[in-house]
């Protein structure tokens, strides 16, 4: 329980008064030393514009203004704050009830009301009408600050909406860039398979045609049919996966799944798999834990569990309050605006649950059990994501490592194909020696094509880990409003960012099976940085 000297300085509240908790940070990354790994702060937050690539800017802008998932975070904020204002409602009278009635009553001849004949009371009627108006209030006193404590909840529940929308921003935005990574590496890997099924059907040829005069064996022409079917077997499951990943960029969209292949284009048609720096800048561990929306989310959690225990502790004092009624009353409805009809009561009352004391103290010991779980949650979280980037930044590492050894090793592969062609149609070499170095270069430029999606993909996990991008609502989203919460003005936070011309228009597109228009666009969300309108978003305290 809290004693006398932390009431009064708790500010008149019971309950702990919060305090972030300590969470274990590593001091430097694993990989610091590496020249490729630049610990200073990292002020680019549009990590994707890295690239260079202007069609994955426009679809990180689609995705961000258009997203299903995003918008429905945005609508947990609008609840947020509505429950929010609820709670601040509660330092007012809680119960305002206007009343009203009308009673038309007979009396019992039996207790002597005769209507002034008998034995009954002259100048009283059996028979009269009552009529009633008024209103009557009861307004507990925040005595022990468990209203106070409440509003601190539900303010960091606020809080923690919006970093879960900005988790969710952040999610999205590297979806849709590893997807972009996706459907570049499937075109390079079709472009490499084609090419080889090409090369590999001129081999084909050639040893039909040696096979015909008679210089060599059915083997050579059976053994360049297994290349080009081998080869060409790999076309169509790299045709299914690219539209897989064609389809998962347009529902990151908030589309129907369409033929996007114009688009992805662009106007310089055939675009190479997005090229990463050989450089990362990563500032150092412990801004995971200023920059991460996920951890910070955690955080405020663990700040409205910590408010949540004084609104338990509140319940094993006497609640006081003011109850009160003003009304008007008489027997016909014209005398009841008469100052006389007035009537009223007011006065303090209390209730105390003197008798639940044993199941008021083990809610409080159950909300400080829930406190403690949030903590150990929240440095649970800062440890996974300190370990998210360091996996990802060795990822990025090796990858950059594997790609100068394929490199190295597809040009090998494609000089020993060319060579060895050229001694078999000469007759100087077996079709045996055709048929591995074709097959050992179609292997190397497949690997080479994947780990250059790699090394990009690695590059958009470490800033995943980072937490990076969320940033792009306050920066490069154009404010849509969303309908108001009834009675809640909505804060004015976003920035001023110029509206970004989408590479999609879903509404120009319609289901050819039904004609049934395409899933219209959804807008921005006009998100409240902080409950508190701060222009940018501050280290949790």
């Amino acid at each position: 329980m809290t004693s006398c000297k932390e009431y009064f300085q708790n500010g008149f509240k019971v309950g702990p008064n919060y305090c972030k908790p300590a969470a274990p940070v590593a001091e430097h990354w694993i990989d610091y030393a590496d020249a490729r790994v630049i610990s200073q702060p990292q002020n680019n937050w549009a990590w994707w514009s890295t690239f260079n690539d202007p069609i994955l800017n426009e679809l990180i802008q689609t995705a961000s203004q258009q997203n299903l998932t995003l918008r429905q975070a945005g609508f947990r904020v609008m609840e947020a704050r509505a429950l929010d204002a609820y709670a601040r409602g509660n330092l007012f009278p809680q119960s305002q009830t206007g009343f009203g009635g009308y009673q038309r009553n007979l009396l019992s001849e039996q207790v002597g009301f005769t209507g002034g004949g008998g034995g009954g009371l002259p100048g009283i009627s059996r028979e009269f009408s009552v009529w009633t108006l008024g209103t009557q209030f009861q307004w507990e006193l925040d005595f022990w600050g468990q209203f106070r404590r409440s509003i601190e909840a539900a303010d960091a529940q606020l809080d923690a909406s919006i970093e879960d929308y900005d988790d969710v921003l952040v999610i999205l935005i590297a979806d849709v860039a590893s997807a972009y990574v996706d459907v570049r590496t499937l075109e390079q890997r079709l472009r490499y398979a084609r090419q080889n099924v090409e090369s590999q059907s001129g081999s084909l040829r050639l040893a039909e045609d040696k096979q015909q005069a008679g210089v060599s064996s059915q083997l050579d022409v059976s053994q360049a049919v297994t290349n080009v079917s081998q080869t060409e077997a790999t076309i169509p499951q790299f045709e299914a996966d690219l539209r897989r990943a064609e389809n998962r960029l347009c529902t990151l969209m908030g589309m129907p799944p369409q033929d996007i292949k114009a688009v992805l284009a662009g106007p310089g048609g055939i675009r190479p798999i997005p090229t990463a720096p050989a450089e990362v800048v990563l500032g150092i561990p412990a801004d995971l834990v200023r920059r991460r929306p996920d951890v910070r989310r955690q955080e405020r959690l663990v700040a409205q569990q910590s408010a949540l225990i004084g609104v338990a502790e509140a319940d094993l004092y006497p609640a006081f309050s003011i109850t009160g009624q003003i009304f008007v009353r008489a027997s016909q409805f014209q005398n009841l605006f008469l100052s006389s009809a007035t009537g009223g009561n007011v006065g303090p009352t209390f209730s105390w649950n003197i008798f639940n004391y044993g199941r008021i103290r083990n809610l409080v010991a159950a909300e400080e059990a829930r406190f403690m779980q949030q903590v150990s949650q929240y440095q649970q979280t800062v440890l996974d994501a300190n370990r998210e980037a360091e996996d990802a930044i060795v990822q990025f590492l090796q990858a950059q490592e594997q790609v100068r050894i394929l490199r190295t090793g597809v040009a090998a592969a494609a000089q020993s194909r060319d060579l060895v062609n050229e001694l078999y149609q000469g007759g100087q070499a077996d079709f045996g020696r055709v048929f591995v170095a074709e097959l050992f270069l179609v292997q190397q430029q497949d690997a080479l094509a994947v780990s250059e999606g790699t090394v990009a993909r690695s590059l958009v996990e470490i800033n995943r880990a980072l937490g990076g991008g969320w940033q792009i609502r306050l920066n490069g989203a154009p404010p849509i409003e969303l309908p108001p919460v009834e009675e809640i003005q909505p804060e004015q936070v976003n920035g001023d960012g110029a509206n970004v011309p989408t590479p999609v228009d879903p509404n120009a597109a319609t289901d050819e099976a039904d004609g049934d228009p395409a899933l219209e666009p959804t807008p921005a969300i006009d998100l409240p940085e902080k409950f508190n309108g701060q222009s940018e978003l501050p280290e949790v305290k």
